[in-house]
């Protein structure tokens, strides 16, 4: 007889019944109905059937998926029993039998793919089609999305079980009447820099686009296929005095930049906050250990010598002498490839205690000061790069130098290929209150001077440090996010010996003073 197989209603590849997904294309065919497909077999030895009649079959042979056929019409005692007709139309699995309808005849075309249910929305042909970027409709492909899913702008950091509970009551609701409730007809808002929600660290991760805690070893959901985001593609640390965010941005296909932010005590009880931003190397090997190695033991090696009672210029130098170590050692702890460096990294570092900021760096990552007031934003930091040094040495101009092709090209940085490692420290006493920022270029690629960035810095920002840094990230993944992108907000008072603001150009850079 003729057997009605299923396939998918997208690619048309064959699937079973009992399938979740479409091995060719991952559509879920839980809430799509399979097409179902004629499919000829071989001539069978009975007598021919009417014209538009199905083959015999045995007795016992059931419809397809459990379709019950249609009566067999009655014939004379004196005439051979003639085959049953054809069953009616098959009802798509997972959905109630239509009215009975006349047999299609055999060898027809497959029917077109059924609709979804009323209250269910169809799934749609892209997977990204249906999602919202910045309070519009994402197009079919995302600009700048990497991979099989869309990162988004931080809306929040944890999702509490209320909230949970609210949107599977409103899915079920919505499934049930219609009523336009639920993620099918209202997706949650995921814009470049959402961090991947959780609710109880021990019932696993949670996925993005559905909710689930079932994600697999891979990295996808095994409830609606969609891809997870790696957990150094966004994060977050908010600690009183001290906030940061890092960011995968748009192009790459990981995240090469590093952060630790920790607080701690100095002899006597005075408190102390730390920052350290490295940006790994891109044509190194393994970039993105280098730049968590070196935050990871500069972070701990700030903290043992300010709570020994260190100075912190000279725990910073001696960090970042540390930082250098751990990443040359790298080159010989795993493999290297031949067409690229060993392991590198730049590093960047502040130290805020008892009104004063101490700032440590190697390579092109960078430190401001923002008063509240914006006025008077200074560089903390000199490039270890060959925009710089062209001009240091009067050959061009800093707008020239920067708009050349080889302004990036790094003249220091933490590795094995480092001729020598020269850390440079500086101390800032802010007069004013205000913040101090560390960030990666992945940041100032798009507002280079100080005036230009203090434009972009929340007014805010030194009473909402972590929103700041998170606005700060989206910018930059909204102007393109062509590189990693790490910042972190340091607020800042003056201290008790803070002497006046002297009067001068807005935009000044304090020589830094080699440690």
């Amino acid at each position: 007889m003729n057997q009605l197989t299923l396939s998918c209603p997208r690619c048309a590849q064959p699937v079973s019944e009992g399938d979740r997904f479409c091995e060719g294309c991952g559509i879920d065919l839980r809430n799509t109905a399979p097409a179902p497909t004629a499919a000829p077999t071989p001539p069978q030895s009975p007598p021919a059937a009417p014209p538009f009649a199905a083959p015999a079959a045995p007795p016992q042979a059931a419809a397809p998926f459990g379709a019950p056929p249609a009566p067999p019409q009655a014939t004379p005692p004196s005439a051979p029993q003639a085959a049953p007709p054809a069953p009616a139309q098959a009802a798509p699995p997972f959905a109630a039998p239509p009215a009975p309808v006349p047999a299609a005849p055999p060898f027809a075309a497959p029917p077109a793919p059924p609709q979804a249910p009323a209250g269910e929305a169809a799934v749609p042909a892209d997977p990204r089609a249906g999602l919202v970027v910045g309070g519009s409709p994402a197009p079919a492909h995302v600009p700048g999305a990497t991979g099989d899913f869309v990162l988004a702008a931080p809306a929040r950091l944890l999702i509490s079980e209320a909230e949970d509970a609210w949107d599977q009551a409103g899915a079920e609701a919505g499934a049930a009447a219609g009523s336009g409730t639920g993620p099918e007809a209202d997706p949650v808002d995921h814009e470049p820099t959402e961090v991947v929600p959780v609710i109880d660290p021990d019932a696993g991760r949670v996925c993005v686009g559905c909710g689930a805690r079932t994600i697999d070893a891979d990295g996808y959901c095994e409830s609606c296929g969609r891809s997870q985001p790696r957990p150094r593609d966004h994060q977050e640390r908010a600690l009183a005095g001290v906030c940061g965010v890092s960011d995968r941005g748009h192009r790459h296909h990981r995240n090469e930049d590093a952060f630790a932010v920790a607080a701690t005590s100095r002899p006597g009880g005075v408190p102390a906050v730390v920052a350290v931003v490295c940006d790994g190397v891109s044509s190194a090997t393994r970039p993105d250990e280098a730049s968590q190695a070196a935050a990871d033991i500069a972070s701990e090696h700030l903290l043992e010598s300010l709570e020994s009672g260190a100075e912190p210029k000279a725990a910073m130098h001696a960090a970042i002498m540390v930082a250098a170590e751990r990443v040359e050692r790298l080159a010989s702890e795993g493999p290297l490839e031949s067409s690229r460096n060993s392991p590198a990294c730049t590093i960047v570092s502040a130290v805020a205690s008892e009104g004063e900021v101490t700032v440590g760096w190697v390579g092109d990552s960078r430190a401001y000061w923002f008063p509240d007031d914006r006025s008077g934003s200074l560089r903390l930091t000199l490039d270890d790069s060959w925009a710089a040094r062209m001009v240091e040495a009067g050959l061009m101009s800093e707008a020239e130098a920067y708009a050349d092709p080889r302004a990036h090209a790094i003249t220091g940085w933490l590795g094995a290929d480092a001729v020598e490692v020269e850390p440079h420290t500086t101390v800032f006493t802010p007069t004013v209150p205000g913040v101090i920022l560390v960030c990666t270029d992945g940041l100032w690629n798009y507002e280079e001077s100080a005036a230009a960035l203090a434009a972009v810095v929340p007014a805010d920002a030194r009473v909402r440090p972590l929103e700041a840094a998170q606005d700060l990230v989206r910018f930059a993944c909204e102007r393109g996010g062509h590189d990693n992108i790490t910042v972190a907000v340091l607020p800042c008072l003056p201290g008790p010996t803070a002497a006046p603001v002297p009067t001068g150009p807005a935009i000044a850079r304090p020589q830094p003073q080699e440690g």
